[in-house]
C-alpha cells in the first residue's frame, strides 16, 4: 500500500509539474498563396491551454536577420521565460506566434516580388487566429521583435495601428536613415528599382518618417516599449525614434540598458515585454 501511495504521489507530482508548463511547437507550417510555398512558424501555448476552453490574447514575436521561427525558442528561451512570467503573475496567459521570415535583407516587408507583409496580414494572422483560440481584437493583440524583427514591429504597428494594442521593438533596425543608405542596400538585391520606387519604399519603411506622416492619434492608440543597449550598433536609430516621438508628444517607454546586440540582452528584455503587453491586455 505504501509503495502504491508513493507511486501515486510521484505521478501526481509529475502531472502537477507538467500542468505548470506551457508548450512550444517550433516546426509548424502553412501554405501561402502570396509567397507561393510553405512558410514555417512556431507557437507557444500557455500552461492552461489544453485544460481550458477560453480564448487568449496573442503576441506576435519576430526574430532577427539570420534566424528563423526557432530563434526565440532556442536562443530566446521563450518557453522558460514565459512560463515563469505567467507563474509569478507579471504576465497574463497568452499565445505567442513566431513566424519565419528568414529571407536575408527583405525580411518582414514587401520588396519586389517578395510580399511578406501582405502574407503576414492577409494569410498568417487569419490562419493562426482561426486555428488557435485567439481573441482577434486590437486590445488583445501585440507585436514585438528584435533587430530586423524590431523593425517589423515598428513598421507593422505604424502601418496597421488599428490591429495592435502594444508594440515592443527591441534593438530595432528602424529602417534606412537616408536614401543613400537604402540605395546601397538595394545594390545587393537582384532586382532593379526606379528612383520613384526607392523613394516610396524609404517613406514607408523609415520609422522616423512614418512618425511624421501617420496620423498622430493612430500612433498614440498603440502602447510603445522601445529597448536598445547602450553598446548596440543600432542605438542611433532607436534614439532618433525616441526623440521624434518626444517632439510629437507620443507616449512611449524608452529603455537603454547596458548591453550590445546579443541574445543575452534580449533574454533580459523578454520578461519586460511580456509584462508590458499584459498590462494592455488587462486594462480593457
Amino acid at each position: 500500500m505504501k509503495n502504491l501511495l508513493s507511486v501515486l504521489c510521484i505521478c501526481l507530482g509529475i502531472l502537477s509539474s507538467s500542468a505548470q508548463s506551457g508548450k512550444v511547437c517550433d516546426d509548424l507550417a502553412m501554405t501561402s498563396k502570396i509567397l507561393k510555398g510553405e512558410r514555417k512558424y512556431a507557437v507557444y501555448l500557455p500552461p492552461d491551454y489544453e485544460t481550458s476552453e477560453r480564448s487568449y490574447p496573442v503576441l506576435y514575436l519576430l526574430h532577427g536577420a539570420g534566424d528563423d521561427q526557432t530563434g526565440w525558442v532556442q536562443f530566446g528561451e521563450v518557453l522558460r521565460i514565459t512560463d515563469n512570467a505567467i507563474k509569478d503573475g507579471t504576465a497574463t496567459p497568452m499565445i505567442i506566434v513566431m513566424p519565419d521570415a528568414n529571407t536575408g535583407q527583405r525580411g518582414y516587408f514587401n520588396q519586389g516580388n517578395w510580399r511578406y507583409e501582405d502574407f503576414f496580414f492577409e494569410e498568417l494572422m487569419p490562419f493562426v487566429e482561426q486555428r488557435y483560440r485567439i481573441k482577434g481584437e486590437k486590445k488583445y493583440r501585440a507585436v514585438a521583435g528584435l533587430s530586423m524583427g524590431g523593425g517589423g514591429s515598428f513598421m507593422y504597428a505604424l502601418h496597421r495601428p488599428e490591429l495592435f494594442s502594444s508594440a515592443c521593438p527591441l534593438s530595432a533596425y528602424v529602417g534606412p536613415l537616408t536614401i543613400e543608405d537604402l540605395k546601397e542596400r538595394f545594390k545587393r538585391d537582384d532586382q532593379q528599382y526606379t528612383e520613384e520606387e526607392i523613394q516610396t519604399y524609404f517613406e514607408r519603411h523609415n520609422a522616423i518618417n512614418l512618425i511624421e506622416s501617420v496620423p498622430i492619434e493612430d500612433i498614440k492608440s498603440v502602447r510603445w516599449y522601445i529597448d536598445c543597449g547602450d553598446d548596440d550598433f543600432l542605438y542611433e536609430g532607436n534614439s532618433l525614434v525616441h526623440i521624434a516621438m518626444k517632439k510629437k508628444e507620443i507616449p512611449h517607454e524608452y529603455r537603454v540598458r547596458e548591453g550590445r546586440h546579443s541574445w543575452t540582452y534580449w533574454r533580459e528584455s523578454l520578461p519586460k515585454v511580456l509584462e508590458f503587453v499584459s498590462q494592455a491586455f488587462h486594462q480593457y
